[in-house]
């Protein structure tokens, strides 16, 4: 219990960037980057959700990646903030957490594109549907888990996922879907392209309510796809494609079954979200969310938690170099809230606390050195601090601060110019 220890803080150096309060970026050789483009007005925005993932989190990605001098493509980006998640209640979840992000509103965990009296409030997707954009949900959760849902859905339970996949091809008419979810667009008793009861996970079986929706959506018009040589060769327009059962891992504690090997990986369906939706000469907006870093934070599987925190920078550069090219899109990196109370420490064999609350995961190897870290977790669910915020392209710069998660709906509206 008295044992000193060397933290990693990540917490404190996002603070201290914030509270600069960025709007103009110089690196280190001097290279000026004012991130005025077109006068704060984006036509394409690309929202990348790191899901449970906090200040914390993005440092062990960091240094199992790039090593203690590296940069992730996450974090290379002039404009940092601090985003408080809060819902109605302390801690919140992803629906309330994501809804909060699209629609500018706190409201009671489990609620999806409501607020908390349970009335339906727009998203920001919708809007942009409505201006003439183009508009994507990518996730390797289901696709119709809470966060892609809260972007383009209005349920008062976020568990009512064939509802939602409904309301996607029938009400926001969202352009490409990628993720996984297969069981919630087909009835039960019949089986789409993912098997009822798989070996790795027998509960998992079709169960939608809404009837076929597949068909459903390949009669609207909407290329449908089920694995990557699928998805590559999937020509323009819209675009439906289910890659699993569920989610797209199966997360156990560690040597327990856990497994992170989507049948498409997340930097491959954002290339794919951005090549479709760039089509559009009015713009674009997508969403991109990595389920992994959460629900392997809720197992305390730091070696998956890592992993799929690396496929996430690796979409996030893919973003970036579109951006490169059409300055007149942001791109974002941000989390709904905090997963698993994870700091970092200097290896050590014991565990400190002696009680079994706190669990040490580790070593990890830091990249590029000889230094290792380990990882300790103090909780299996959500915390309540606050996450980072990383934001690059045009309007950005209204991004940095200290704010609640409702301002970045603010501010999506505002350099989208979009009106309700």
């Amino acid at each position: 219990m008295g044992k000193k220890k060397t933290f990693i803080s990540a917490a404190l150096s996002f603070a201290a960037v914030s509270t600069l309060g960025l709007n103009h970026f110089v690196d280190a050789k001097g290279n000026s980057n004012s991130e005025s483009n077109h006068h704060g007005k984006a036509k394409n925005v690309i929202v990348f959700v790191g899901d449970g993932m906090g200040a914390a989190h993005r440092e062990a990605i960091r240094l199992a990646t790039v090593g203690q001098k590296g940069q992730l493509a996450m974090d290379d980006m002039p404009y940092t903030g601090l985003v408080h998640t809060s819902s109605t209640s302390v801690i919140t979840d992803s629906a309330a957490a994501a809804t909060s992000m699209a629609s500018g509103v706190k409201t009671y965990n489990g609620a999806i594109g409501v607020d908390e009296n349970k009335k339906s409030v727009k998203t920001v997707l919708e809007m942009a549907k409505d201006a003439g954009k183009s508009t994507g949900l990518v996730t390797t959760s289901q696709i119709t888990d809470a966060t892609p849902a809260a972007f383009g859905a209005h349920v008062t339970d976020r568990s009512k996922q064939s509802d939602i996949a409904k309301q996607y091809l029938e009400n926001s008419k969202v352009d490409v879907l990628l993720g996984g979810g297969e069981d919630f667009w087909y009835p039960a008793g019949n089986a789409g392209k993912y098997e009822d009861h798989p070996a790795k996970d027998t509960t998992e079986q079709s169960k939608g309510t809404q009837g076929n929706l597949v068909d459903e959506a390949k009669n609207l018009g909407y290329n449908y796809v089920t694995n990557s040589k699928e998805l590559q060769n999937a020509k323009s327009g819209k675009l439906l494609g289910l890659f699993a059962n569920e989610e797209m891992f199966e997360q156990r504690q560690e040597g327990e079954g856990d497994l992170y090997e989507p049948v498409v990986s997340l930097p491959n369906m954002t290339q794919k979200a951005i090549d479709t939706l760039s089509k559009n000469k009015n713009g674009f907006f997508l969403m991109v969310e990595e389920e992994g870093t959460d629900e392997m934070s809720h197992e305390n599987n730091a070696e998956k938690m890592i992993k799929a925190g690396q496929e996430l920078d690796k979409s996030v550069s893919i973003a970036k170099e579109y951006a490169k090219k059409h300055p007149d899109t942001l791109v974002l990196v941000v989390a709904d809230h905090e997963c698993g109370g994870l700091t970092i420490e200097d290896v050590d064999s014991k565990d400190e606390s002696g009680d079994g609350i706190s669990k040490e995961d580790g070593p990890f190897k830091v990249a590029n050195s000889s230094n290792q870290f380990m990882i300790d977790w103090t909780t299996s669910g959500h915390g309540g601090v606050t996450v980072p915020l990383t934001a690059t392209g045009a309007g950005a710069e209204q991004l940095s601060g200290s704010y609640e998660n409702t301002h970045i709906y603010e501010v999506l509206k505002k350099v989208m110019g979009l009106k309700k």
